[in-house]
């Protein structure tokens, strides 16, 4: 060896670290994987597929330990199965997140004094389009940094060109067979995001409240009642015992004094009363209470919204411009001063609904709202895993999904909001109305509008396993990954997002579901046992303990 190479291994040899340093070599490995189309799939193979799309986090967010755990689980799948010869697709993308992603942009539009509404729709929209492509790019650099092996070249968004033409497609055919409807009907809304949420976007916690027990009528002619939302009182329409109930028998179908008002609200007989619970008498307000709107459908009794979208009374009168809380209390008050009140109990610890995304108490509100006509799509939900054509692991999650889908009521999709796919129908000046699919033009005569809501982000993100490979086309991708091989998700999700999936899938690609397997797994909680998630403020970045 010449002295010139030995200096030169002697150099080589100074230049290696003493320990090995990730962070050094990572990301340079990475990108030459990328660079070469090593997690590339492609259609026209010999190869076995095998499928699997990522649980889409939203735009607005970043990535916790959580989904580390997750893109984990799903970074192996992959990998060894690529090492096993199959023509492998992970699948990319991000969703759009309604509600969460117009909140952030209106509070940085109220940092400058201004609300949505002096921007107008159509410039809202575009400023959030801004946000996204400024702000959106977070996940795709901690995607990177932790090593998925995914295929960035097909990275979709749930509100990209093309996954908009299929929610446009699926929304027309729903419509076309009578699977979607618009209805007056008792949603949960939320008075600070201002829009309706489903059913399974409310979180269930016990509050502290009072329960306070009311005579209405007089003499012979009264009964009480107990009530833990007393402001409802001023939309009451009725009371209700149950027909069989002999202490009551003498007052239906006779009319008594509600209190503080100058109304009358008839007694009527309902089954769904329970004649030990209570005083076996219930309140009647259909607009604001599921239960008693379905008892005022059966009696024909008048629905009387009393409060605006704000939860602020509207009921003409004295507490007419309180807000619900602050009207609680002064009704409350107003009736001890009557002598109404018959017993208060507080606190009175009860179950009450919030908004799982900014935690405000949920208030049932009558609405016309668009709605999925659910038992058909759910009928086959069901018996696709009964017939094994779907597996979930682990298996005894099985009786959580029959209980949900078994059991699943229509679906409110409509929200109030300016960001998301909205509703393709349009109203003309006398009534009609037209659901147009894509490539279709409204009308042009005048006095046509859009409807103004847009769709429950999960109805688009349940297309996912099907319009990411470009349906509703027919396309390569769409005849070799789907149905996809396997699902990896957490259970919190199950019925927010897996059996949304089962559904539409089963009904687009002609009972053919999106997923053989379906593979829950757990959370990664803090040392409180909550899940981790930005609203409690308790998330972990895998970044930090990478560096």
């Amino acid at each position: 060896m010449t002295e010139n190479t030995q200096q030169q291994h002697t150099a080589s040899r100074t230049e290696l670290p003493t320990q090995y340093a990730p962070a050094e070599v990572e990301g340079k490995l990475y990108e030459r994987w990328v660079a070469r189309g090593y997690f590339e799939a492609r259609a026209d193979t010999d190869k076995p597929p095998y499928a699997v799309v990522i649980p889409p986090p939203n735009v607005t967010g970043s990535l916790h330990l959580g989904h580390a755990f997750e893109h984990t689980l799903i970074d192996a799948l992959t990998r060894r199965k690529r090492m096993q010869g199959y023509e492998t697709l992970w699948q990319p993308g991000m969703d759009h997140a309604g509600i969460a992603t117009q909140n952030v942009v209106e509070r940085e539009l109220a940092k400058e004094g201004k609300s949505r509404h002096d921007l107008g729709r159509e410039e809202f929209v575009a400023r959030v389009w801004r946000w996204k492509e400024e702000s959106g790019g977070q996940i795709s650099d901690q995607m990177r940094r932790l090593g998925d092996g995914v295929a960035w070249k097909r990275e979709r968004f749930t509100m990209d060109e093309g996954l908009s033409r299929a929610v446009q497609t699926i929304f027309k055919r729903l419509y076309d067979d009578d699977l979607i409807y618009r209805a007056e009907r008792i949603i949960n809304w939320c008075p600070r995001c201002l829009t309706a949420i489903s059913d399974i976007e409310v979180e269930y916690q016990d509050d502290d409240g009072e329960l306070v027990s009311l005579r209405y009528g007089d003499g012979d002619d009264s009964v009480v009642v107990a009530t833990t939302r007393a402001e409802t009182m001023l939309g009451d329409t009725a009371v209700a015992v149950h027909p069989d109930d002999e202490r009551y028998r003498h007052l239906v179908g006779r009319s008594i004094r509600l209190p503080l008002t100058d109304r009358s609200i008839p007694v009527v007989a309902d089954p769904h009363v329970d004649p030990e619970f209570g005083t076996g008498a219930v309140k009647v307000t259909p607009a604001h209470d599921p239960n008693d709107f379905e008892i005022g459908r059966r009696h024909d009794l008048p629905a009387l919204t009393i409060m605006d979208e704000h939860a602020v009374i509207t009921a003409h009168g004295p507490f007419q411009g309180l807000d619900r809380l602050e009207a609680r209390s002064a009704i409350v008050a107003a009736l001890r001063a009557e002598g109404r009140i018959v017993a208060e109990k507080r606190p009175y610890v009860h179950s009450v609904g919030h908004c799982s995304r900014c935690k405000t108490t949920i208030e049932p509100r009558l609405s016309l709202q668009w709605w999925v006509r659910v038992g058909p799509l759910a009928k086959a939900a069901g018996e696709a895993v009964r017939d094994g054509r779907v597996t979930i692991h682990p298996k005894e999650m099985e009786k959580r999904y029959f209980d949900w889908v078994d059991n699943l009521h229509d679906w409110c999709i409509s929200r109030q909001l300016w960001w998301g796919h909205r509703i393709p129908v349009w109203y003309g000046p006398n009534g009609e109305t037209v659901c147009l699919g894509p490539g279709e033009q409204p009308p042009t005569e005048p006095g046509w509008t859009q409807d103004t809501d847009v769709l429950d982000t999960w109805f688009s993100s349940g297309l996912w396993p099907f319009s990411t490979l470009g349906w509703p086309d027919h396309t390569p991708d769409l005849d070799t990954f789907y149905p996809n091989a396997v699902l990896v998700t957490g259970y919190d999700i199950l019925f927010f997002w897996v059996a949304r999936m089962m559904m539409f899938g089963l009904y687009a690609m002609d009972g053919t579901p999106p997923f053989h397997t379906v593979a829950l797994h757990g959370m990664v909680r803090d040392q409180y046992g909550k899940k981790m998630s930005k609203s409690f403020g308790n998330v972990v970045d895998p970044l930090d303990w990478m560096d």
